[in-house]
């Protein structure tokens, strides 16, 4: 099983990620150490060279570990059917105990690659760089993660098993398991459809602001930061349930089969670039001292955070429509 085109791919693309990510953790230190563009010395002329170099090898590595997580998603539910008990990626990331781990890490270092590309495409349009210092030190956090997903992602593979009998999304998303997907699982609808209508349209409200006016970076930033796990608990809770037109199947893994049309991706992908941009926008804003930076922020931040702010709308409107032309009746049950 470890032999298939996409595990030997998922494996290749971290171990060549970490031949990058490891030297850049270590360059990362030299720069929160002795970057000073005021000087002319020869060691910080070496450092402005070699971060154009390592800038741009980081920015493609973090696009690569972006791709990454839609392979392992993708490659983890084509798995299932070598597996007895499994019916989509669930039962395979249960066959042994490093599957949700992996994926879980995998989905932090989207999110953090992410915010660096929104930092980086800001900064390198700054003819000072002014956030070089944060977005070298948001590198010292990738670079663990990177490692730990790595190693995760290694362990999990190695330790499938065909013979191993796994369990169904069926069991893990089903009210009165312990289990905090069981809980999401077992929400009442009319309350989880408030909260999460209130919170996304309040992001969206918040997102729109600040590329009206160009305030409130922060409060977008913090509400996307809170819709996206509002988001995932409303696809377990309710929005899964009007899809496959079912009141006991949550599992927000099947959206992503071929008889649902793929309709996960179409969901996931929205709200995990809603939120990358978002947060990024937001922590740019935090440290946006230089004049600089404040100058590209008013030019780029009204496009990204229309873009964020229509993604966000993006996935509310597809849980209407899901809703909406759903034979399923849940509430009034």
């Amino acid at each position: 099983m470890l032999f298939q085109p996409a595990i030997i791919a998922l494996l290749l693309a971290d171990g060549l990620s970490l031949l990058l990510l490891v030297p850049a953790g270590l360059f990362a230190i030299r720069i929160l150490r002795r970057w000073d563009l005021q000087s002319g010395s020869a060691q910080q002329i070496r450092l402005e060279e070699h971060t154009y170099l390592v800038t741009t090898g980081l920015a493609l590595v973090f696009i690569a570990q972006i791709l990454t997580l839609l392979l392992f998603v993708f490659t983890t539910d084509h798995l299932a059917v070598q597996f007895v008990g499994a019916m989509c990626a669930v039962g395979t990331l249960n066959a042994n105990a490093w599957g949700f781990s992996a994926l879980l890490l995998r989905m932090g270092l989207f999110l953090l690659a992410g915010t660096w590309l929104v930092m980086n495409y800001i900064d390198s349009r700054a003819y000072d760089y002014p956030l070089i210092r944060v977005k070298y030190a948001l590198v010292l956090l990738i670079v663990p993660l990177a490692l730990a997903a790595a190693g995760a992602q290694l362990a999990f593979f190695t330790g499938l098993d065909a013979d191993v009998i796994t369990s169904c999304c069926g069991s893990l998303f089903s009210a009165g398991e312990p289990a905090v997907t069981a809980d999401l699982a077992g929400l009442p609808p009319l309350p989880a459809m408030g909260t999460f209508y209130t919170v996304l349209g309040l992001t969206i409200l918040a997102g729109a602001w600040y590329a009206l006016r160009g305030r409130g970076a922060l409060l977008f930033a913090g509400l996307s930061a809170i819709a996206f796990p509002v988001s995932i608990a409303a696809v377990i809770a309710f929005i899964s349930l009007y899809v496959y037109e079912h009141p006991h199947h949550h599992c927000p893994f099947c959206l992503l089969k071929s008889e649902y049309g793929y309709l996960g991706y179409g969901l996931y992908l929205p709200l995990f670039t809603a939120t990358t941009l978002a947060v990024g926008l937001g922590i740019t804003s935090a440290f946006a001292k230089a004049a600089s930076v404040r100058a590209v922020l008013a030019g780029v931040a009204p496009r990204l955070a229309w873009t964020a702010t229509l993604l966000f709308t993006l996935f509310m409107l597809q849980a209407i429509w899901f809703t909406w032309r759903s034979n399923l009746i849940l509430l009034g049950e």
